[in-house]
């Protein structure tokens, strides 16, 4: 919902960031591959119970994919670039909620399917949604930095973020937080359909 109006503001801020790393020699593809490498680490934390920990590696991942894509646009965008960003997105996504799910499977395992469920919703929307856009020739007006059509909804990218934040800083409040956050999904998934079904 916030992805559009905040995305400018990322890019501002990630600027500096983004030409030190060109400047010695960095790809794009390599911070997606850090990132996605350190969030990896997100699922042990929470297994074991270290939130703050798990928070970190989050954040990390969180900025990288920022970073990812200020740099991709300084050295030039790769359809390789675009396919890592979103493919290791979706994964990193799903492995958060497998982390709670670990950290407390009596309480948290049933939330945790809940919530992949509608995480499937969101993402094979999106992405049937991208494929046949791309096809048509369509443009995203919204998104226009990205290398793939993207489509907005409720349940984006930062209100995913916003949610793992929450989870992380009260984990007794998981389950609850998880079957609010799959309701805002099966809705985006709704709006997604009907978008679809419309313009194609």
């Amino acid at each position: 919902m916030f992805d559009a109006s905040l995305a400018p503001l990322a890019t501002r801020l990630l600027a500096p960031a983004a030409h030190w790393l060109d400047r010695r020699g960095l790809s794009a593809d390599q911070v997606t591959l850090t990132g996605f490498g350190i969030g990896l680490l997100t699922v042990p934390l929470l297994a074991i119970g270290e939130f703050g920990w798990a928070l970190a590696a989050i954040l990390v991942n969180r900025v990288a994919d920022g970073l990812d894509g200020t740099l991709a646009r300084l050295q030039g965008p790769t359809s390789r670039g675009a396919f890592l960003d979103i493919a290791l997105d979706f994964a990193f996504y799903a492995l958060v909620v497998l982390g709670f799910a670990l950290a407390d499977p009596a309480r948290n395992a049933l939330p945790a399917a809940v919530l992949l469920a509608a995480f499937i919703g969101t993402g094979s929307s999106f992405l049937a949604f991208s494929v046949i856009a791309e096809r048509k020739g369509l443009a995203s007006t919204d998104f226009t930095g990205k290398g793939i059509f993207y489509l907005g909804g409720l349940a984006e990218g930062a209100e995913t973020i916003a949610f793992f934040l929450l989870a992380g800083l009260w984990p007794q409040a998981f389950p609850w937080l998880a079957y609010g956050f799959a309701f805002a999904c099966l809705l985006t998934t709704l709006s997604r359909w009907r978008e679809g079904y419309r313009r194609f």
